[in-house]
């Protein structure tokens, strides 16, 4: 397993974390999956023993069943494993019950304590933008929480490439600690962190920790173009992510499966190995119905892919430039940045 630093904090965190949406199985989390306390233990085992030393969670995952399960499979474990956690969502029906107010996120982070039975969390992330409350609140109440040492980090997730640049300069303008990391969807499937968020990650020394890599299963292998349909979440409705181009992506599946026969390994091995050693990648959440996905998973750690199977991967999934990119990657190719180029460099004409 390799480690890296998170942005420009001066945590190590192992290349792989574990996600733990399938812990719990209550109301509509069911549909990924139904993990009990030992089977949380014995998924917590197999990561500690591949050098996994982060696991990630949320408040809303269960209805806060996830944490509790989490923090009893954790307790007496080793004191290297680090925890993530996120709030923003509805916990409660009462006005306050939702949203990045003061209010809100210390009363949040203060029931995750409870049920994680822990002092304090060493990630904790902002769920999801909330353009109603004032930037200045939320970031101050985060401050709040770290200087009691009640979290160790902040960091956001499912932010716009706008709305992380104005908290970094909230933060710079009020004295504020400000966040470290961002936690984004990013996979074969869905490339559009490559616009803005990426880049900005490079540029303003953010970590980066993607969650569901393998597009809720659909990168996987299972799903083929003219094949039946396997049970799984994404037959359910689940909606994340959303799919519009069923082709482009079957053309994926089918790059990432012909890669797999190459090397031996499985489709969701290559998904995870390119997501991995993409620039600005600090991290990548996997998670897993059973024991068996996730050993499989793991294994990724240690794959490597040719130039060529790189390039194939690139070609099939490569997002078009949007403007005002085409714009620069024709015309402003002599004065672009290592941020700039992270997205343009396939793009720019040599001449």
């Amino acid at each position: 397993m390799h480690y890296r630093q998170l942005g420009r904090s001066g945590l190590l965190v192992s290349a792989f974390t574990l996600g733990t949406m399938t812990f719990g199985g209550k109301g509509a989390f069911a549909k990924t999956g139904n993990t009990d306390l030992a089977g949380a233990a014995r998924q917590i085992d197999l990561c500690l023993d591949a050098g996994i030393t982060m696991f990630d969670t949320a408040d809303i995952y269960s209805s806060g069943e996830s944490e509790t399960i989490l923090g009893q499979a954790l307790k007496g474990r080793t004191k290297e494993a680090l925890v993530t956690t996120k709030a923003r969502f509805r916990t409660d029906d009462g006005p306050n019950g939702e949203g990045s107010s003061r209010y809100h996120l210390i009363a949040a982070c203060e029931a995750s304590l409870k049920r994680l039975g822990r002092d304090y969390i060493d990630l904790y992330y902002l769920h999801e933008w909330d353009g109603t409350t004032p930037l200045d609140e939320t970031l101050e109440a985060l401050d709040t929480l770290t200087r009691s040492g009640k979290i160790r980090y902040a960091g956001v997730s499912n932010f716009s490439g706008w709305h992380i640049m104005k908290a970094l300069s909230v933060a710079e303008r009020d004295r504020l600690i400000a966040p470290v990391a961002q936690q984004i969807h990013y996979s074969l499937q869905a490339r559009e962190a490559e616009y803005e968020l990426l880049p900005i990650a490079k540029d303003q020394q953010i970590g980066v920790q993607v969650w569901s890599p393998l597009a809720g299963g659909l990168l996987s292998g299972k799903y083929r173009r003219n094949q039946p349909t396997p049970q799984g979440r994404q037959l359910e409705n689940w909606g994340e992510p959303p799919v519009y181009d069923k082709e482009k992506l079957f053309d994926i599946v089918e790059v990432l499966v012909n890669v797999g026969e190459e090397l031996g390994v499985s489709a969701a091995q290559v998904a995870l190995a390119w997501t991995i050693h993409r620039p600005a990648i600090t991290s990548v959440v996997i998670g897993a119905r059973t024991d068996d996905q996730l050993k499989d998973n793991l294994k990724a750690a240690n794959l490597t892919l040719s130039a060529d199977q790189i390039r194939r991967l690139d070609d099939a999934s490569k997002p078009p430039l949007l403007y005002p990119y085409w714009h620069q990657a024709n015309t402003a190719s002599a004065r672009l940045s290592a941020a700039d180029r992270l997205l343009l460099e396939p793009f720019i004409k040599t001449q």
